[in-house]
């Protein structure tokens, strides 16, 4: 039964995979687990979303770079035919450093697919929702 965070409250939630779909809601707060946009994420919610098993697909991102305002929508978009299957998260690295910092990023846009806290794929530079969907896809096994 897969896990995967709630987007509100950061609680790990066990999902069966068949009920993925009938748009689940967290035990703990209520929220929604799958809104059909990105998470803001941040130091305190970054782990618990990483080492869920349902993969997570983070955009590291910052508000000066061109690339990444272009990208931006493109990511949107990519979350809302993505979810359920994946979780999309947007960190911003001028704010979440740290983060940033731990997975090596020198370059933005960088996309990061994570699987039960490990990654396990990674690339640079924007893309378009359908690109964005056929990485992660490909990548996800």
């Amino acid at each position: 039964m897969p896990t995967v965070a709630c987007p509100d409250c950061a609680s790990t939630n066990r999902v069966p995979a068949e009920r993925l779909s009938e748009k689940p809601r967290c035990g703990r707060c209520g929220a929604a687990l799958f809104q059909g946009k990105p998470v803001t994420l941040t130091t305190a919610n970054f782990d618990k979303h990483a080492a869920a098993e349902t993969p997570l697909l983070v955009d590291f991102w910052a508000a000066w770079c061109g690339p990444c305002k272009v990208m931006g929508p493109q990511f949107d978009a990519a979350a809302r035919t993505l979810e359920p299957r994946f979780r999309l998260g947007k960190l911003d690295t001028e704010a979440e450093q740290e983060i940033a910092g731990r997975y090596g990023i020198r370059g933005i846009p960088t996309m990061i697919l994570f699987k039960s806290g490990r990654e396990v794929a990674r690339t640079s530079g924007a893309m378009s929702a359908s690109d964005i969907v056929a990485w992660a896809t490909s990548r996800a096994g």
